[in-house]
């Protein structure tokens, strides 16, 4: 089907409206963490000062841990479902598989009070578990989910001729269906890890007195409340906050949009 030039015109006019639309507040609040004020002497000192003041060090220290065991273990427990839920026919899948769905669509603010008396009771509160392991859980549901459907609609033929060749069920899992759904688990990752160094009521409820344990969007929200009213300096600690989420996906990016387009396109 051929696009003319007037209808290119206009989907390029729209897609630039929807991208300055989505980049100006993030450029906004980098530029206004630059500015000089009466708390902050302007330009990268404002991040170094930030930085300093607000123990973003510590804080970014406690994400990068917590995403990476949550990003790492979900994935591996969702792909072991999802192969487990996309692949094999046995006796009340269908109703274990919606089970897990309640995982997507039960928010966290309805669980995580009952879930901090449970967790203290096992005496976990203020430790590194208490953040991770709910995160882990949330994150299985929608991973499950998200990989169901990719191992479905990968190619039964390749499948059968792993069978064939004597390949086991291990194999043709970690060696023929991980590969072909790379960029569905790629997206599944920028996803996770968006979402647990985002994550701000685990955190704030799990570790009540623990400040070694504050993540960097916790870190963030006291900065803001206790250390300083410039906005300089808030927009500088914001900064600091979302660079790792930004350098993930500009990393991940091509695998990113790969996956999505691949799970739209796909029955």
């Amino acid at each position: 089907m051929r696009v003319s030039r007037s209808e290119r015109t206009t989907n390029y006019v729209i897609l630039t409206a929807f991208a300055v639309f989505a980049v100006y507040p993030i450029l906004s609040i980098v530029v206004a963490g630059l500015q000089p004020d009466a708390a902050a002497p302007g330009g990268l000192g404002n991040l170094a000062q930030a930085w300093e003041i607000g123990r973003f060090g510590s804080y970014l220290r406690t994400s990068v841990l917590v995403s990476a065991f949550v990003v790492s273990v979900s994935t591996v427990l969702s792909i072991l479902a999802g192969f487990a839920f996309g692949t094999m026919r046995f006796r009340g899948a269908d109703a274990l598989f919606y089970l897990m769905l309640i995982g997507i669509m039960m928010p966290a603010e309805a669980i995580v009070v009952p879930l901090f008396f449970d967790l203290r009771a096992v005496g976990l509160t203020d430790t590194f578990w208490a953040i991770a392991l709910p995160q882990v859980a949330q994150s299985v549901a929608f991973g499950t989910f998200w990989l169901r459907a990719a191992f479905r609609s990968s190619s039964r033929s390749v499948v059968e001729a792993a069978r064939l060749d004597g390949a086991s069920t291990g194999r043709i899992l970690w060696q023929v269906l991980v590969p072909l759904a790379r960029p569905a688990i790629v997206t599944l990752v920028v996803l996770t890890f968006m979402w647990t160094w985002n994550e701000f009521l685990i955190p704030l409820v799990m570790v009540p007195t623990n400040e070694a344990l504050r993540t960097a969007p916790l870190g963030l929200g006291f900065f803001s409340g206790q250390y300083t009213q410039g906005y300089a300096l808030l927009a500088a600690g914001a900064t600091i906050v979302a660079l790792p989420v930004v350098v993930v996906y500009l990393f991940l990016q091509r695998h990113f949009i790969a996956g999505m387009l691949e799970g739209a396109v796909k029955d």
